[in-house]
């Protein structure tokens, strides 16, 4: 009998748990157990209420930025860089030897590369005219 793909909309979560952890299972096999461990830095208001900041972790000697977000009203005193920064210096201690990032957002491909990321893959039209673009920076 041959095999039927059937498409959905979403997973569930126990369904996406299986994945997961096939895909995690396969992985350690081929590269070893993971040291993955995750980092956040929030960015502050007055009051101490989170407005921003990075979400990302470190693994396998890299540092992964998922999130990078500074509000409209905190922007223009180089508080992505500054992110950015602080989160390098954490990585280095956990013995990471570069990061890398991702964005779909022009002037943030730009702040990144003013740091000393560089363009390692994108995909241009990815959403309109905009291209998907991922960089690295090596420690």
């Amino acid at each position: 009998m041959p095999l039927e793909l059937e498409v959905f909309d979403s997973a569930a979560d126990e369904d996406r748990a299986t994945i997961r952890k096939g895909i995690l299972d396969y992985n350690e096999g081929m590269l070893g157990p993971t040291d993955r461990k995750n980092i956040f830095i929030p960015l502050k208001d007055g009051e101490g209420k989170i407005e921003g900041g990075l979400i990302g972790y470190t693994g396998r000697g890299w540092l992964y930025t998922e999130m990078l977000f500074v509000p409209e009203h905190m922007r223009g005193q180089g508080l992505a860089g500054k992110l950015l920064e602080r989160a390098e210096i954490e990585a280095r201690e956990r013995n990471c030897v570069g990061a890398y990032i991702d964005t779909i957002n022009p002037e943030a491909c730009r702040v990144y590369q003013r740091q000393g990321y560089e363009i390692c893959g994108r995909i241009e039209n990815f959403s309109g005219e905009y291209a998907i673009t991922w960089l690295r920076k090596r420690f």
